[in-house]
């Protein structure tokens, strides 16, 4: 939340520790530098119309800019490309308006260099002392590798590799609890201690990298592409696609089209 300093120092008395500091910080988004040494996510801050008001380095730096102040006043529209700006602006908009925060959004980021990154996002409004929706902020952060030396990465590895060996049609719950020998419950809760996933979201990764890689190195058509990697038709596909990546398996073909 983003509140202003009083006009006079007696309101401080009725206020908590958390209160009194807000109040008299000289910079609410101290955070900004923080996040400015954290090379795996992206911090962003924005005002209600969705204009950054603050950036980190890594941000930039995947916006392809030179600095800060190259980002800073501009919407969507005017850093990404159409299909991408749509989408991120859809997604603020859900959070602008009140509808909703996004908590662990799994995305497939597309950087200036046409690489491919996974992360997870968060966007949460930010209220004023009336509770009003004055902007928002948001982290994207990069899918960190697996955590090898947890006590049951050895099963949950197996269950991987076997959503990647059978990627191309639908895996469910009862074959991973089979393989690993782990209740539905363990398996989800320890899939998410080691990858940051769940194991649906761990299904949406790896078909979606098999079909990314098919859509920039081969030239199937959509269909073919959205059968082989484990959808019934075209439109499933395309919704997902939509919703991971930002925009449809043909811009997406398109934009990573060398130039």
């Amino acid at each position: 939340m983003i509140n202003f300093v009083p006009e006079s120092g007696s309101a401080s008395l009725a206020m908590t520790p958390r209160e009194q500091i807000a109040f008299s910080l000289d910079d609410p988004f101290f955070a900004e530098n923080l996040f400015d040494v954290m090379p795996d996510i992206v911090f962003f801050v924005k005002d209600k119309d969705g204009r950054y008001l603050v950036v980190n380095h890594t941000l930039v730096r995947r916006c392809g800019r030179r600095s800060k102040a190259e980002l800073l006043g501009c919407r969507a529209a005017d850093v990404f490309p159409a299909a991408l700006a749509a989408s991120y602006a859809a997604q603020d908009a859900i959070v602008l308006q009140g509808w909703r925060e996004l908590r662990d959004q799994l995305e497939l980021h597309l950087y200036p260099n046409r690489s491919r990154g996974w992360c997870l996002t968060q966007k949460f409004p930010l209220r004023n002392r009336s509770q009003q929706i004055i902007g928002m902020t948001g982290i994207s952060r990069d899918l960190a590798a697996p955590d090898q030396e947890h006590p049951v990465y050895a099963r949950i590895a197996v269950a991987v590799q076997h959503i990647r060996q059978h990627f191309s049609r639908p895996v469910s719950m009862t074959e991973l609890v089979a393989l690993t020998g782990l209740s539905v419950a363990q398996l989800e809760r320890n899939f998410h201690k080691i990858f940051s996933l769940t194991p649906r979201q761990m299904m949406v990764k790896i078909r979606l990298d098999a079909a990314s890689a098919l859509l920039t190195d081969s030239r199937d058509s959509i269909t073919a592409i959205a059968l082989a990697c484990g959808y019934q038709d075209h439109s499933a596909f395309s919704r997902v696609f939509k919703a991971t990546v930002g925009m449809t398996p043909s811009d997406y073909r398109d934009l990573c089209q060398p130039v």
